[in-house]
This record gives C-alpha cells, sequence and structure tokens, in this order.
C-alpha cells in the first residue's frame, strides 16, 4: 500500500554527492534552522512593503519543510530509489552530483534511475560547464524531466527549484490518476492494466518463466444495484477491490508469484484482473485464485444489509494460454464463463476447446437477438394427466427455438444465454401472451385441456412489477385467471425468499394458480412451504428416473407425495417414462404424472389432435385411458 501525501507532508528529497562538505550544505539547504530563517525574513519584508495585505486577512503563509536523504554515491542513490518505490513512497526529486569519482557518475545514476522509476524527477548538479544538457536528456529520456543546476548555487535556489518540481510530479501524478486509474476503486484503470499486463509478459518471456492472469468477475452484481440500488452497488465494489487488495499483498509468503502493486486492475463494471508475473506452476494460479475466492466471498455490511458476494474466476497461464495480453485476457474471460457454468464461487482454467464453445454461444446469441421478432419462436404443449381417474389435468407449455440455419436448438442452451442477455424478458413475456392466447382459443372451442402451466424464468419472476404484468396479459387476452398455471423453480424461490412470499401472494391476488418446479433438490424445508402460497408441487425428474433402482430417490418421492397432501397442495410428478414408476406413484397416491411414457411435448396441432382424442376417451376407465395414451405415445415416437 503505498503512503499517500498530504498537504502538509514534508517533500521528500533524495541528494547524491561524493564530497563531505557538499553534502552538509545540502543538509543545511533543507534544514529546518536555515529554511525557516529564511522564511522569516520573507515575512518580515512583505509586512513591511505590503500592510494593507496583511490587514486584509489572507492566509498566513506555509512554510513547506523538506525530508531530505543524503547519500555519498551513485550506487548508494540507486538503491535508495529503488526501495522507496518497493514501498510505494517514491521520491519525486533527486539531486545528483554529475562526477563522483572513483565509482559510477551522475549520468549513470540517471540512467538507472530512470528505468527503475520513469516519473522521477532528477537535476544534474555540475560546476563544469562542458556539460551539454542535450546529451544527457539524450541519454535519460524524457529531456522534461531533466534539470541543471550549476556549482556554486544558492541555498534558496535549490529549495525553490525543489518545491518548484515537487509540484510539477505531483501535478503530472494527479493527471495521471484520473487518465489511468478508476475513480471509483483507485484501481488501474483497462488501459493502464493492459499496458502493465504487455509489460508482465515481456518480462516473462525476457526470463524464460510462466506468467498467469485471473479473470474475476462477481457473480449476480446486477441484483444488488436493481435491489438496494447503485450507491450500494459502488460501496460493494470499493470493499471487493480493498478485498482484492489484501488477497493479493497475502499471496507474500507464496513464492514467486507475487504481485506487485500495479498487478490489480478493474475493467469496468464488476470485473476485476490480476497479474501473478511468475509462477512455479498452475497450482499456485489455482492457488491464488483460491485465496481470491475466500476473501471475496466473506460477507459485506452495505447499511442495514448483510451481502454475501461470491465472485467467478477465469485462469490463462502465459505462454501456453498466450503471450500479448489481448489473447490472454480473451482467453481468461472464455475460462471465467466456463467456470460459472460450475457453480458460484468457482474457477476454471483456460482451455483450447472453451473456444469452440465460445463461437457457437456467440453465434446463438446474435441470432436470438432476432428471433423474436423474425417469429421462430414456438410453444409445444406436454399432458399432465391424474393417476387417479386418467383424464387430462393440464398441458405445460414448453418454449422451442426453431432457426433456419442452425435448425431446432437445444432448449438448455439458448435459455441460458437469454437469461445472461436479457432477452429472456420479452422472450418470457412472449411465452405468457401465447400461452393466454391458446388457452382462449381452446376455451372457446370448447376442447377439454384442463390448464395451461407457463414456465417463469428468474429474471422474470425477481422482476417488481412481474405480478401486474401477469394480471394485464390476462386481461388483454379475455382470459380467466384459473385456465393458467405459472410455474417458479424451487431454486429461484429460495433465492429471494422475501421476495418470493411476496410475489406469490400478489400472482394469487390475480388469481393463477402456482406452482414449485423440480421440488426437492433446492432442499425446501416444511416451515418454509408453509408460508408460500402455492397450489401445486412438481417432484423434479431425477428422482422420478430412479424410482426402480434408488431406495433414497424413492423415500423422497414418497415423501414430497406426502407432505404435499398433509398441507393441501397438489402433487405432479415429472418425467414418467415407464410403467413402474407410474404405478409406483399410484401407490403412493400421487396426484398426477406427465413423461414419455403417456407423451411427449407436442407441437401445436399433434396437440389439438390428443385434446379431441381425450374428449373422445372420456367414458373410458382410468387404466385403460392410460394405457392407450402410453400405446399411442409409442407409437407415435416410433414414427417421428
Amino acid at each position: 500500500m503505498s503512503n499517500k501525501p498530504t498537504a502538509q507532508s514534508p517533500l521528500r528529497v533524495l541528494v547524491a554527492d561524493d564530497e563531505a562538505a557538499v553534502r552538509e550544505a545540502y543538509r543545511q539547504v533543507f534544514g529546518e534552522t536555515d529554511l525557516r530563517a529564511d522564511l522569516d525574513a520573507i515575512q518580515d519584508l512583505r509586512a513591511r512593503l505590503f500592510r494593507n495585505a496583511a490587514a486584509g486577512g489572507k492566509p498566513p503563509f506555509r512554510r513547506p519543510s523538506f525530508d531530505a536523504m543524503i547519500c555519498g554515491n551513485a550506487a548508494e542513490v540507486v538503491g535508495a530509489v529503488a526501495a522507496a518505490l518497493v514501498a510505494g513512497n517514491p521520491y519525486p526529486v533527486v539531486f545528483l552530483d554529475m562526477r563522483m569519482p572513483p565509482g559510477e557518475d551522475g549520468a549513470w545514476a540517471a540512467t538507472r534511475i530512470r528505468e527503475i522509476d520513469p516519473d522521477c524527477e532528477i537535476v544534474i548538479c555540475t560546476a563544469y560547464s562542458d556539460v551539454d544538457p542535450a546529451n544527457i536528456g539524450g541519454q535519460v529520456p524524457p529531456q522534461e524531466k531533466i534539470s541543471f543546476l550549476q556549482k556554486p548555487f544558492h541555498p534558496h535556489e535549490v529549495r525553490q527549484m525543489a518545491v518548484a518540481l515537487h509540484s510539477k510530479w505531483r501535478a503530472e501524478r494527479h493527471i495521471a490518476r484520473l487518465a489511468y486509474f478508476d475513480s471509483l476503486t483507485g484501481l488501474p484503470n483497462r488501459e493502464h492494466t493492459m499496458a502493465r499486463l504487455g509489460t508482465v509478459l515481456q518480462q516473462a518471456r525476457e526470463g524464460a518463466h510462466a506468467a498467469a492472469l485471473l479473470y474475476i468477475d462477481l457473480d449476480n452484481f446486477k441484483r444488488i444495484n436493481d435491489t438496494l440500488g447503485h450507491s450500494a452497488g459502488d460501496e460493494l465494489l470499493k470493499q471487493c477491490a480493498a478485498r482484492l487488495r489484501e488477497a493479493l499483498d497475502s499471496l507474500g509468503d507464496c513464492g514467486p508469484q507475487r504481485p506487485g502493486a500495479g498487478d490489480l486492475g478493474r475493467l469496468g463494471g464488476d470485473e476485476f484482473v490480476a497479474m501473478l508475473p511468475q509462477i512455479a506452476n498452475r497450482e499456485a494460479a489455482a492457488a491464488a485464485a483460491d485465496s481470491i475466492i475466500l476473501a471475496l466471498q466473506q460477507p459485506v455490511r452495505l447499511g442495514h444489509h448483510e451481502i454475501v458476494v461470491t465472485p467467478s474466476v477465469g485462469i490463462a497461464v502465459s505462454p501456453e494460454d498466450g503471450t500479448d495480453g489481448a489473447t490472454l485476457l480473451h482467453n481468461s474471460d472464455l475460462a471465467m464463463y466456463f467456470s460459472k457454468r460450475r457453480g458460484h464461487g468457482a474457477w476454471a482454467f483456460y482451455d483450447a476447446t472453451m473456444s469452440d464453445g465460445a463461437l457457437r454461444r456467440l453465434t446463438l446469441e446474435g441470432k436470438l437477438r432476432g428471433a423474436l421478432e423474425r417469429q421462430e419462436f414456438s410453444l409445444h404443449y406436454q399432458p399432465q394427466f391424474e393417476l387417479a381417474s386418467g383424464t387430462l389435468s393440464g398441458l405445460e407449455a414448453l418454449l422451442r427455438w426453431t432457426h433456419p440455419e442452425l435448425g431446432q436448438v437445444p432448449v438448455l442452451e439458448f435459455i441460458e444465454i437469454a437469461e445472461d442477455t436479457g432477452l429472456i424478458i420479452p422472450i418470457g413475456e412472449w411465452v405468457l401472451r401465447s400461452a393466454c392466447a391458446q388457452a382462449r382459443l381452446w376455451r372457446d372451442q370448447g376442447l377439454p385441456f384442463g390448464h395451461i402451466s407457463v414456465n417463469v424464468s428468474g429474471t422474470q419472476f425477481l422482476q417488481r412489477d412481474f405480478p401486474e404484468l401477469v394480471a394485464r396479459v390476462l386481461h388483454e387476452s379475455g382470459l380467466e385467471a384459473k385456465w393458467i398455471e405459472l410455474e417458479i423453480t424451487e431454486t429461484v424461490v429460495m433465492r429471494d425468499e422475501a421476495w418470493a412470499e411476496k410475489a406469490l401472494a400478489g400472482l394469487r391476488a390475480v388469481g393463477v394458480s402456482l406452482a414449485i418446479d423440480d421440488f426437492g433438490i433446492g432442499y425446501s424445508s416444511l416451515g418454509r412451504l408453509r408460508h408460500l402460497a402455492v397450489d401445486r408441487l412438481k417432484v423434479d425428474r431425477s428422482f422420478v428416473s430412479n424410482l426402480e433402482s434408488e431406495v433414497r430417490d424413492r423415500s423422497i418421492a414418497s415423501a414430497i407425495i406426502k407432505m404435499s397432501r398433509t398441507l393441501g397442495i397438489g402433487v405432479v410428478a415429472e418425467g414418467v417414462e415407464t410403467f413402474n414408476q407410474m404405478l409406483y406413484l399410484q401407490e403412493q397416491e400421487c396426484e398426477s404424472a406427465q413423461g414419455y411414457l403417456f407423451s411427449r411435448p407436442l407441437p401445436l396441432a399433434d396437440a389439438e389432435v390428443l385434446l379431441r382424442r381425450v374428449a373422445a376417451n372420456a367414458d373410458l376407465s382410468r387404466t385403460e385411458k392410460l394405457r392407450r395414451l402410453a400405446v399411442e405415445s409409442t407409437t407415435e415416437a416410433t414414427k417421428g
């Protein structure tokens, strides 16, 4: 951490001269006694010449003080510059004697200092008139940061030069901070970070060692801004930046991968990078990622709220993952994206196969943006049947995307992209409107569809106006709310239980039925469920698929069914594919079921055929209804 000077801080000055008498003169020049005498004399002269000005109430003159370090040779002064820079407290001004026999001279020291600290103001002091400033400036660029002082000099001249150069150095650093540092967190911004990354990689090539770049993204940061406001989001970013600094400082005992002060940067938004200039192996980079994740996922206090933020970290290692900054940044970004897919608070190394997946994702994202306008979406309908009577209880509307070039895109693939990009909001509204319009049409035709279930994404459900949107869509379609059931996944409900309870109550007031989808995988407790205004639970297919082989899954499914009956909530089993699964669910008095045993999701035309067939089979027994549906479903699958 750097020691930031204040307006009252002494002006730091570094001096090198081989003559003891000259060094003593410098001590007196920058000493408090002589300085105070000079300034008192100046103040006395001002008081006598400008009496009215003194009476005008001008603030008293603040006397500058100096913190001077005096060195006896060139090597010593170069070491002092390096040590000060490492400590985060560099010297703004260095005075160098030109001739310092028998060792290196001032020109050598100036060259070395410029390599270590490019911002330092250097003053060459010489008694020789044959020294050409242009030659020195050419050896130690830039020339505007080299000054010359002719011996013998007056003490006041030395002090004035030190004050002026210190002010120049401070102003340039302020301008550089505005241009190259993030004003919110104080970290290097993207431009400065990329420049530093280029230097790190060049040094890695020259030293034939590995370096690593860690791309850090805060999971679900947008929710903080949306729920607590942007000021809370800014405070969170500042606290995360401070924790990142501490985490990187803690790597000091982990070997040569220790980063420097400039090896952390903010790319923008909630994205940061950390550079490890030298690592022994990939395990060292993974250990650094673990330290960062551990530091960031500690609870953060924002006003009256305690927030837990998890980071996702992507790791790219040079030279195998890239030898230039742009490539390494791109590959670490890809790795970060894949770490998110593993779960929040995880890290992943870049792998070449990730590029193929990223290209596929970019292609899908580009085509998905216009899919709604091009009318490429459709709804398929999977029927749900009451196991006690064999009658149709409802249809679940399932979104499908068929692209003219890509064909039918897998649902899980494009839904994830829609969620990440926010496209799920307009797409989800289209699904709701289409399902309501279809339900109104079937109701008018007298077809026995029971109800239509519509899946609600987590992003949709967390919108504060979602209950109002549902009410508005129902009103515009002219459909009674009882014909629509909304399915919200258990994990979405558990993500924000306070909002879930409020939103479900609002939707219940609208009049729609409510179902908790994928129940059982989110570990909801009975106590939580009692406070949620839901009508049905849907047993996750992962439990149903193993009913015939796994005792544990049979126990979980049975417990969910019994719990639902106790609470007066309906229950639907998803993914029923065999008669034995169906028979077990009937024995447990499960209310309804859906799955390939009965029917796969059907396009609109086939769904209407099914509805008419259900109407025609209304007088058959329960077993015969279910058996016929299963046989017909198998026949249709064989044809397909």
